[in-house]
């Protein structure tokens, strides 16, 4: 972190500090905030975590959580006065601003100091510190990393471990990404050293599965993957008809794509939804395909080279035109061998 003496004087004194991370939070975005949070609240500050909308009940485990306020969930004004009595705003696991909706603008101009602590490309400069590294496979591990750096590593309790290894071991995919290097490692050995109860959370996060869930997973895989060899792609296409059919709640399709990717041969996948508000799109890809790129220019999107996010507020069958057509125009890349992933 640059003007990390800087910052270290601010946290010697009493801070009001807000948290937040981005909409529809996952374990790395709610583990990292609730991690620092309880990190920050051991420390002496006042701190307050907004999310900008409801997140998957399997993480509700956390510590912390029933204290987190959900900005959608009628808590604008609650939010507008903690942002702008706020002292200290940490943005967790988000490069850009308007990844955490009508939250952006309040933060944007709230008179706080600013900490952008992330691993994502391409960050907007809002910030006044910035604990950023792409090379980081969570921004669970960069909060790790900045209580160390703080001289505090003695702080990090069970709670605070397992919030942290959670947001590790998801971003991975359970240590399996190209991204799970000897740090990561070395940060969940400090983690279980700390009390971290490894089995536990996989449990919780991957385990706990409601009957609608695994029915929605069942049907998906057999009446919505669509196989594109010759694109060496495979995507799901979901309407909002059918998330309703399922009862689908926040984090049911969480981990879909992993499935299309998971056949031998597939360099795209993709899971397009149709969230009625607008279409939403989750791409993950091995090798040499940006899918990070492929967001960016063609569906407002963006997030890691093999792991990415877009939207489109066209239909959902426009949307799956469009993306099928793009599927052609880089026929010649995804066809590509990758001697790792033939």
């Amino acid at each position: 972190m640059q003007n990390f003496d800087s910052f270290k004087k601010l946290l010697s004194e009493p801070q009001k500090v807000v948290i937040t991370t981005h909409h529809k939070p996952d374990a790395d975005a709610l583990g990292s905030s609730l991690g620092l949070a309880n990190y920050l609240i051991k420390k002496g500050h006042d701190v307050a975590v907004i999310s900008p909308t409801d997140y998957p009940n399997f993480l509700s485990w956390m510590k912390g959580n029933s204290e987190v306020i959900v900005f959608e969930n009628n808590e604008q004004e609650k939010s507008k006065e903690l942002v702008g009595d706020a002292s200290l705003i940490f943005c967790l696991d988000f490069s850009n601003l308007h990844r955490i909706n009508e939250l952006g603008e309040l933060v944007r101009e709230s008179k706080a100091k600013k900490v952008l602590i992330d691993h994502h490309l391409e960050p907007e400069d809002f910030a006044d510190y910035a604990l950023w590294s792409i090379e980081a496979a969570a921004t669970a591990e960069l909060v790790h990393q900045l209580i160390n750096d703080m001289g505090d590593g003695d702080l990090i309790d069970k709670d605070i471990a397992e919030a942290l290894y959670a947001g590790i071991m998801t971003d991975t995919g359970s240590f399996k990404h190209p991204n799970t290097t000897k740090n990561v490692f070395l940060v969940c050995s400090d983690l279980i050293d700390k009390g971290a109860d490894t089995a536990k959370v996989a449990k919780l996060i991957y385990d706990t599965n409601s009957v609608n869930r695994v029915k929605f997973l069942g049907y998906a895989l057999n009446e919505k993957l669509k196989i594109l060899p010759e694109y060496s792609t495979a995507y799901f296409a979901i309407t909002a008809d059918e998330l309703k059919q399922f009862n689908s709640q926040t984090g049911d399709t969480e981990g879909l794509v992993n499935y299309a990717l998971s056949i031998k041969g597939i360099k795209l996948a993709a899971v397009i939804i149709d969230r009625t508000v607008a279409v939403k799109m989750s791409f993950r890809s091995v090798g040499d395909f940006s899918v990070n790129e492929f967001a960016r220019k063609n569906f407002e999107g963006g997030g890691h080279k093999n792991a990415a996010g877009g939207i489109s507020y066209e239909t959902l069958e426009a949307t799956v035109e469009k993306f099928e057509k793009l599927l052609k125009e880089n026929k010649e890349e995804l066809k590509s061998k990758n001697e790792l992933y033939v």
